[in-house]
C-alpha cells in the first residue's frame, strides 16, 4: 500500500491562517505591525524567487515587508553598516539576509551581525546555542517546519530511531537537536558514514538533508517509516527531485512528502511565524 502523502502545502495554509489570526490580534492589541526586512545582494535567480515568496507570504499574513536590493559588487563593510542600522531600527522586528553571498563577502561576519533578537533565519551563534542547550531561541525555519508537520501527522517521537543524513548547519544539525529534545534516539550521517544504506534501514524517521537528487533508495527505508525529504534538486530534464528515490520509496514508507509540495512551503510558514515572534518579543521588552 503506497505511503500517505505529508502535504506541506495544505499544512502551511492550515499554519498560516493562524499566523494571520494571531498577528491581526497582535496589531490590535499593540498597534505594532511586525515587520521583516529582506536584503538581497546580488542577482541570483533562486535567490531573488525566494526572496519575492518571502514578501508575499508576509504580506499576506498582515505583516509588513520590506525588500532592499543590493548589487553584487556591494562592499562588505556597508552591508554590515546596513545591518547595524536595521538592529537599530525599532519598527524592524526581523532580518534577513538572502544566502548565498556573493564570494568577497565572509557570510559568517554578516549572520553574527544580525541582532540574536531579530535573527528570524535562526542562524546566529547565539540561537544556535540556545538551541543546543534548550534555551529560548529563534529555531531555523525548515527544521522548525519538519517539526510542525511531523506534529499535524501525530508522529509520536518518543524513543524511535530517528537517522537524519546531512551534518548542514541550516537543516541537518538543527533538526537533530529538535529530535532529540522530543525524546527520539538521533543518528546524523554524512558522505563518510560506513554502510548508510543500512543505518537508514534502521530509522522509524528518516530526514533527508543532504543535497543529492535521489540518493535514498526505495531498498534504504524501512516498512511504515516515516520519510521527510528536505532536498530539492533540478535535474538536467527540467525535473524537481528530492534527496530521496520518491516513486521507490513511497512503497515501502508509512508516511513521506512530496518534492516539490512537501517540506518547501512549510520553511516559509515557519519565516512568518520566527517573525511574529520576534515582534511580540520585542514589545514585550519595552
Amino acid at each position: 500500500m503506497p505511503a500517505h502523502l505529508i502535504d506541506g502545502k495544505a499544512i502551511g495554509a492550515v499554519v498560516r491562517a493562524e499566523i494571520k489570526e494571531r498577528a491581526g490580534t497582535f496589531v490590535a492589541r499593540t498597534g505594532i505591525t511586525p515587520c521583516l526586512v529582506t536584503v538581497l545582494v546580488g542577482e541570483d535567480p533562486a535567490s531573488r524567487v525566494y526572496v519575492r515568496n518571502k514578501g508575499k507570504a508576509c504580506t499576506e499574513a498582515g505583516m509588513l515587508s520590506r525588500q532592499i536590493d543590493l548589487p553584487a559588487s556591494h562592499p562588505e563593510n556597508d552591508l554590515l553598516a546596513l545591518v547595524a542600522e536595521l538592529n537599530a531600527d525599532p519598527s524592524v522586528h526581523g532580518i534577513l539576509v538572502q544566502l548565498p553571498l556573493p564570494d568577497h563577502i565572509d557570510e559568517s561576519r554578516v549572520i553574527e551581525a544580525i541582532a540574536p533578537e531579530k535573527d528570524v533565519d535562526g542562524f546566529h551563534p547565539v540561537n544556535a546555542g540556545r538551541l543546543l542547550s534548550g534555551g529560548p531561541c529563534f529555531v531555523p525555519c525548515t527544521p522548525l517546519g519538519i517539526m510542525k508537520m511531523l506534529d499535524h501527522e501525530s508522529v509520536d517521537l518518543k524513543g524511535k530511531h530517528a537517522v537524519v543524513v546531512g551534518r548542514s548547519n541550516i537543516v541537518g544539525k538543527p533538526v537533530a537537536l529538535l529530535l532529540l529534545a522530543r525524546h527520539a534516539t538521533v543518528t546524523i550521517c554524512h558522505s563518510r558514514t560506513k554502510d548508510l544504506p543500512a543505518v537508514v534501514r534502521s530509522a522509524d524517521v528518516v530526514v533527508a538533508a543532504v543535497g543529492k537528487p535521489e540518493m535514498i533508495r526505495g531498498d534504504w527505508i524501512a516498512p511504515g517509516a516515516v520519510v521527510i525529504d528536505v532536498g530539492i534538486n533540478r535535474l538536467p530534464d527540467g525535473r524537481l527531485v528530492g534527496d530521496v528515490a520518491f516513486e521507490e520509496a513511497k512503497e515501502t514508507a508509512g508516511k513521506i512528502t512530496p518534492v516539490p509540495g512537501g517540506v518547501g512551503p512549510m520553511t516559509i510558514t515557519m519565516l512568518l511565524h520566527n517573525t511574529l515572534e520576534a515582534a511580540t518579543r520585542l514589545a514585550a521588552s519595552v
